[in-house]
């Protein structure tokens, strides 16, 4: 089983392409502290909205991965570029149909 967050921010009127380039900087520390998976997307129907998707080997690792420096850097350097409306939904993966 996996742990899985998803979620999405506003960014200020503007700057959604600013917060896709941060969130998208190569990062190995996350591979190393268990993310299997961190996709950013984006919707032209919401301008201003950063999509994100994680899955990790584990609630813990995701909390882990919050005290990394580069994961500290990132969330600082974007947090100026959002407007503080944001969602998160979390849950732990049974299963998929592309893996045994």
């Amino acid at each position: 089983m996996t742990y899985v967050n998803t979620g999405s921010f506003v960014t200020q009127p503007g700057r959604r392409d600013d917060v896709v380039a941060i969130l998208t900087r190569h990062s190995p520390q996350l591979a190393a502290s268990g993310c299997r998976s961190y996709e950013v997307g984006v919707d032209d129907a919401q301008p201003d909205t950063v999509f994100v998707a994680e899955i990790w080997d584990s609630a813990e690792a995701h909390e882990q991965s919050l005290h990394l420096e580069s994961t500290r850097e990132a969330i600082a350097e974007a947090m100026p570029l959002l407007t503080g409306e944001m969602t998160q939904q979390h849950f732990t993966s049974v299963g998929s149909p592309l893996r045994d």
